[in-house]
Protein backbone atom coordinates (compact mmCIF):
# COMPACT_ATOMS: atom_id res chain seq x y z
CA UNK A 1 0.00 0.00 0.00
CA UNK A 2 1.27 3.15 -0.61
CA UNK A 3 2.37 5.84 1.67
CA UNK A 4 0.41 9.49 1.45
CA UNK A 5 3.70 10.76 0.80
CA UNK A 6 4.41 8.44 -2.78
CA UNK A 7 0.67 9.05 -3.24
CA UNK A 8 1.42 13.00 -3.49
CA UNK A 9 4.66 12.42 -5.32
CA UNK A 10 2.45 10.34 -7.95
CA UNK A 11 -0.05 12.91 -7.89
CA UNK A 12 2.42 15.42 -8.88
CA UNK A 13 4.36 13.96 -11.22
CA UNK A 14 0.59 12.96 -13.28
CA UNK A 15 0.13 16.91 -13.21
CA UNK A 16 3.27 17.66 -14.56
CA UNK A 17 3.36 15.31 -17.42
CA UNK A 18 -0.24 16.36 -18.46
CA UNK A 19 0.81 20.09 -18.04
CA UNK A 20 3.93 19.53 -20.58
CA UNK A 21 2.13 17.79 -22.91
CA UNK A 22 -1.08 20.89 -23.40
CA UNK A 23 1.86 23.39 -23.02
CA UNK A 24 4.21 21.64 -26.23
CA UNK A 25 0.97 20.00 -27.86
CA UNK A 26 0.76 21.54 -31.28
CA UNK A 27 -2.76 20.41 -31.79
CA UNK A 28 -6.23 21.43 -30.89
CA UNK A 29 -6.40 19.27 -27.90
CA UNK A 30 -9.16 21.00 -26.46
CA UNK A 31 -11.68 19.79 -29.30
CA UNK A 32 -10.80 16.01 -28.10
CA UNK A 33 -12.48 17.30 -24.43
CA UNK A 34 -15.03 19.11 -25.81
CA UNK A 35 -17.77 17.30 -24.14
CA UNK A 36 -17.02 18.65 -21.15
CA UNK A 37 -17.75 22.34 -22.02
CA UNK A 38 -21.16 21.83 -23.64
CA UNK A 39 -21.19 25.66 -24.54
CA UNK A 40 -17.91 25.53 -26.15
CA UNK A 41 -18.88 26.06 -30.21
CA UNK A 42 -17.04 23.23 -32.02
CA UNK A 43 -17.47 25.19 -35.43
CA UNK A 44 -15.02 27.95 -34.16
CA UNK A 45 -12.39 28.45 -37.22
CA UNK A 46 -10.15 28.72 -34.47
CA UNK A 47 -10.08 26.27 -31.76
CA UNK A 48 -6.63 26.68 -30.45
CA UNK A 49 -4.55 30.04 -29.16
CA UNK A 50 -1.81 30.31 -32.37
CA UNK A 51 -0.72 33.98 -31.45
CA UNK A 52 2.40 32.96 -29.93
CA UNK A 53 3.59 29.03 -28.74
CA UNK A 54 2.31 27.72 -25.55
CA UNK A 55 5.55 27.29 -24.21
CA UNK A 56 6.51 30.91 -24.35
CA UNK A 57 3.43 31.72 -22.24
CA UNK A 58 3.97 29.40 -19.65
CA UNK A 59 8.10 30.77 -19.63
CA UNK A 60 6.47 34.37 -19.33
CA UNK A 61 3.83 33.59 -16.76
CA UNK A 62 6.55 31.58 -14.68
CA UNK A 63 8.89 34.69 -14.71
CA UNK A 64 6.47 36.92 -13.21
CA UNK A 65 5.18 34.61 -10.64
CA UNK A 66 9.22 33.80 -9.98
CA UNK A 67 10.34 37.01 -9.82
CA UNK A 68 7.45 38.89 -7.73
CA UNK A 69 7.52 35.84 -4.91
CA UNK A 70 10.70 36.11 -4.37
CA UNK A 71 10.66 39.60 -4.25
CA UNK A 72 7.28 38.98 -1.98
CA UNK A 73 9.53 36.32 0.26
CA UNK A 74 12.43 38.25 0.77
CA UNK A 75 10.99 41.05 2.00
CA UNK A 76 8.56 39.47 3.60
CA UNK A 77 10.92 37.13 5.34
CA UNK A 78 13.33 40.11 6.63
CA UNK A 79 10.50 42.34 7.75
CA UNK A 80 8.29 39.64 9.94
CA UNK A 81 12.01 39.00 11.39
CA UNK A 82 12.67 42.62 11.90
CA UNK A 83 9.05 43.38 13.86
CA UNK A 84 10.00 40.28 16.15
CA UNK A 85 12.82 41.40 17.59
CA UNK A 86 12.69 43.91 20.53
CA UNK A 87 14.50 46.87 18.71
CA UNK A 88 11.70 46.61 16.21
CA UNK A 89 8.36 45.50 18.05
CA UNK A 90 7.48 49.04 18.15
CA UNK A 91 7.11 49.25 14.40
CA UNK A 92 5.26 45.66 14.15
CA UNK A 93 1.05 48.03 13.49
CA UNK A 94 2.46 49.99 11.37
CA UNK A 95 4.02 47.03 9.35
CA UNK A 96 1.17 45.27 9.43
CA UNK A 97 -1.41 48.23 8.65
CA UNK A 98 0.49 48.60 5.41
CA UNK A 99 1.00 44.93 4.27
CA UNK A 100 -3.03 44.91 4.88
CA UNK A 101 -3.42 47.89 2.97
CA UNK A 102 -1.56 46.23 -0.16
CA UNK A 103 -3.55 43.42 -0.23
CA UNK A 104 -6.84 45.41 0.42
CA UNK A 105 -6.01 47.29 -3.13
CA UNK A 106 -7.61 44.94 -6.11
CA UNK A 107 -4.39 44.44 -8.30
CA UNK A 108 -6.28 45.88 -11.37
CA UNK A 109 -6.63 49.12 -9.31
CA UNK A 110 -2.75 48.79 -8.63
CA UNK A 111 -1.89 48.14 -12.31
CA UNK A 112 -3.70 51.22 -13.15
CA UNK A 113 -1.96 53.35 -11.02
CA UNK A 114 1.42 51.82 -11.78
CA UNK A 115 1.57 52.03 -15.10
CA UNK A 116 1.71 55.79 -15.66
CA UNK A 117 4.80 55.92 -13.38
CA UNK A 118 6.73 53.18 -14.73
CA UNK A 119 5.08 52.24 -18.62
CA UNK A 120 3.13 49.02 -19.55
CA UNK A 121 4.22 45.57 -19.40
CA UNK A 122 6.62 43.38 -16.57
CA UNK A 123 7.01 46.67 -14.01
CA UNK A 124 3.81 47.44 -12.88
CA UNK A 125 2.91 43.61 -12.94
CA UNK A 126 5.49 42.50 -10.20
CA UNK A 127 4.44 45.82 -8.22
CA UNK A 128 0.89 44.89 -8.43
CA UNK A 129 1.45 40.81 -7.46
CA UNK A 130 4.48 41.97 -5.34
CA UNK A 131 2.09 44.37 -2.91
CA UNK A 132 -0.91 41.89 -3.10
CA UNK A 133 1.68 38.38 -2.32
CA UNK A 134 3.67 40.36 0.49
CA UNK A 135 0.67 39.86 3.63
CA UNK A 136 0.47 36.28 3.51
CA UNK A 137 4.36 35.66 3.92
CA UNK A 138 4.93 38.52 6.25
CA UNK A 139 1.68 37.76 8.59
CA UNK A 140 2.76 34.24 8.54
CA UNK A 141 6.98 35.00 9.96
CA UNK A 142 5.09 36.94 12.35
CA UNK A 143 2.64 34.34 13.43
CA UNK A 144 5.28 31.61 13.06
CA UNK A 145 7.99 33.26 15.49
CA UNK A 146 5.71 34.51 17.38
CA UNK A 147 4.68 31.11 18.47
CA UNK A 148 7.92 29.23 19.47
CA UNK A 149 8.11 28.39 23.01
CA UNK A 150 9.25 31.07 26.02
CA UNK A 151 10.93 28.12 27.48
CA UNK A 152 12.31 26.78 24.29
CA UNK A 153 14.12 30.20 24.07
CA UNK A 154 15.30 30.41 27.38
CA UNK A 155 17.16 27.45 27.42
CA UNK A 156 18.45 28.44 24.06
CA UNK A 157 19.98 31.10 26.13
CA UNK A 158 21.04 29.35 28.81
CA UNK A 159 23.16 27.35 26.18
CA UNK A 160 25.31 30.16 25.68
CA UNK A 161 23.84 31.15 22.06
CA UNK A 162 23.81 34.52 20.93
CA UNK A 163 20.54 36.18 19.84
CA UNK A 164 21.70 35.93 15.82
CA UNK A 165 22.27 31.71 17.19
CA UNK A 166 18.89 31.70 18.57
CA UNK A 167 17.23 33.09 15.60
CA UNK A 168 19.14 31.47 12.91
CA UNK A 169 19.02 27.81 14.74
CA UNK A 170 15.65 27.72 16.98
CA UNK A 171 13.15 30.34 16.15
CA UNK A 172 13.41 30.26 11.89
CA UNK A 173 13.52 25.77 12.13
CA UNK A 174 10.75 26.01 14.27
CA UNK A 175 8.43 28.74 12.38
CA UNK A 176 9.32 27.62 9.05
CA UNK A 177 6.19 24.99 8.10
CA UNK A 178 3.88 27.80 9.28
CA UNK A 179 6.27 30.58 6.85
CA UNK A 180 6.39 28.33 4.12
CA UNK A 181 2.60 28.01 4.82
CA UNK A 182 2.74 31.72 3.93
CA UNK A 183 5.22 31.37 1.06
CA UNK A 184 2.52 28.86 -0.31
CA UNK A 185 -0.75 31.00 0.06
CA UNK A 186 0.91 34.08 -1.91
CA UNK A 187 2.61 32.01 -4.14
CA UNK A 188 -0.77 30.36 -5.54
CA UNK A 189 -2.24 33.86 -5.64
CA UNK A 190 0.19 35.51 -7.99
CA UNK A 191 -0.24 32.71 -10.51
CA UNK A 192 -3.95 33.29 -10.54
CA UNK A 193 -3.40 37.03 -10.43
CA UNK A 194 -0.52 37.14 -13.16
CA UNK A 195 -3.20 36.97 -15.80
CA UNK A 196 -4.13 40.29 -15.33
CA UNK A 197 -0.28 41.13 -16.67
CA UNK A 198 -1.48 40.18 -20.19
CA UNK A 199 -4.20 43.39 -20.09
CA UNK A 200 -1.00 45.82 -19.92
CA UNK A 201 1.60 43.85 -21.69
CA UNK A 202 2.84 41.32 -19.69
CA UNK A 203 2.39 38.34 -21.86
CA UNK A 204 1.86 34.87 -19.93
CA UNK A 205 -0.99 32.45 -20.06
CA UNK A 206 -3.48 35.50 -19.25
CA UNK A 207 -2.91 36.40 -23.33
CA UNK A 208 -5.58 33.62 -24.51
CA UNK A 209 -8.15 34.03 -21.81
CA UNK A 210 -7.94 38.16 -22.34
CA UNK A 211 -8.08 37.21 -26.50
CA UNK A 212 -11.29 34.74 -25.81
CA UNK A 213 -12.89 37.33 -23.72
CA UNK A 214 -12.37 40.11 -26.36
CA UNK A 215 -13.02 37.71 -29.39
CA UNK A 216 -16.17 35.50 -27.72
CA UNK A 217 -14.24 32.47 -28.48
CA UNK A 218 -14.27 29.82 -25.13
CA UNK A 219 -11.79 28.24 -27.00
CA UNK A 220 -8.91 30.39 -26.14
CA UNK A 221 -10.23 31.29 -22.60
CA UNK A 222 -10.57 27.49 -21.74
CA UNK A 223 -6.93 26.51 -23.29
CA UNK A 224 -5.52 29.46 -20.63
CA UNK A 225 -7.44 28.88 -17.66
CA UNK A 226 -6.66 25.14 -17.67
CA UNK A 227 -3.02 25.63 -17.88
CA UNK A 228 -3.92 28.19 -14.98
CA UNK A 229 -4.98 26.10 -12.83
CA UNK A 230 -2.64 23.09 -13.63
CA UNK A 231 0.03 25.64 -13.30
CA UNK A 232 -1.18 26.69 -9.41
CA UNK A 233 -2.59 22.92 -8.66
CA UNK A 234 1.04 21.67 -9.28
CA UNK A 235 2.87 24.19 -7.55
CA UNK A 236 0.66 24.38 -4.31
CA UNK A 237 1.00 20.58 -4.06
CA UNK A 238 4.89 21.06 -4.05
CA UNK A 239 5.07 23.48 -2.03
CA UNK A 240 2.62 21.42 -0.02
CA UNK A 241 5.09 18.59 0.06
CA UNK A 242 8.31 21.10 1.04
CA UNK A 243 6.00 21.99 3.99
CA UNK A 244 5.85 18.65 5.05
CA UNK A 245 8.95 17.59 5.04
CA UNK A 246 10.25 20.79 6.89
CA UNK A 247 8.00 20.19 9.08
CA UNK A 248 8.83 16.46 9.92
CA UNK A 249 12.47 17.05 10.37
CA UNK A 250 11.60 19.80 12.79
Amino acid sequence: MLSPTKKTIITLGSLTVVFLILTFWKEPWLMSISWLFPSLDTKLDKVIYDMAPFSQLVLEHGVLVLVSSGLATGIGLATGIAVTRSWGRDFLPAVSALASMGQTFPPVAVLAIAVPVVGFGFKPTIIALFLYGLLPILRNTITGIDAVASDVLEAAYGMGMTPYQVLRQVEIPLAMPVILAGIRISTVINIGTATLGATIGAGGLGKPIIAGLISENPAFVIEGAILVGLFAIIVDTALGMLAVKTGSEV
